[in-house]
């Protein structure tokens, strides 16, 4: 493939409706038309590894294989400086199973709650695979910057983005319009540089 022209279609390897919707949102203007794993009853994979990128490209490949089609796959999580980079991978899964955003976030709070140090980031990977054993991925990374406060504010977004607050705006991750968020977020400065590889051919 020399670009996104040349892909039509992609299978994203997440049954997240949230990163569903940001994704799907990011790559409309490229003209790619973006299914769900679950358009071909693809279930989840085991993340066993302990970076974000060896999980989203098990993912990938994961779904890739399944589907017969490119697949894209995201990994991605809140770090905390007093937790060493923790939750990180297992950001998703923190409080346990069922994964719940209520009590990941809960934990999280209650962990940090007598820390000075809040601060911390949002981490993503996203992987882009042609077929299932592609030796050439698209590996693209992007951080978002914040620190995590006590109380939830805001409506929108998802996972620990009511108690990811953003001192420069003056909000957090929930109060923020899907358009701002997406230019800033983790998420969307991984796709932004993903998808400047596609129109540069990359792929």
């Amino acid at each position: 493939m020399s670009g996104a022209a040349e892909i039509q279609k992609l299978v994203i390897a997440s049954g997240n409706a949230g990163k569903l919707r940001e994704i799907r949102h990011l790559l409309d203007p490229l003209g790619i038309e973006v299914l769900p794993q679950s358009a071909f009853s693809i279930t989840e994979v085991e993340e066993p590894y302990c970076t974000f990128v060896e999980n989203a490209l098990a993912k990938a490949r994961h779904a890739s294989k399944s589907s017969g089609l490119a697949a894209l796959a995201d990994d991605s999580g809140i770090c905390a400086n007093a937790l060493n980079g923790g939750p990180g991978v297992y950001s998703a899964r923190y409080a346990g199973e069922p994964k719940s955003d209520e009590r990941n976030n809960q934990k999280l709070v209650d962990v940090l709650r007598n820390q000075t140090d809040r601060r911390a980031h949002y981490y993503c990977v996203m992987v882009l695979v042609r077929h299932a054993d592609d030796p050439q991925p698209i590996i693209a990374d992007g951080a978002w910057h914040g620190e995590i406060i006590l109380e939830p504010r805001g409506e929108g977004g998802f996972g620990y983005d009511p108690y990811f607050f953003l001192p420069d705006l003056g909000k957090t991750g929930a109060e923020l319009p899907m358009e701002l968020k997406n230019r800033i977020s983790h998420r969307g400065k991984a796709l932004a540089r993903l998808t400047e590889c596609l129109k540069e051919g990359a792929f």
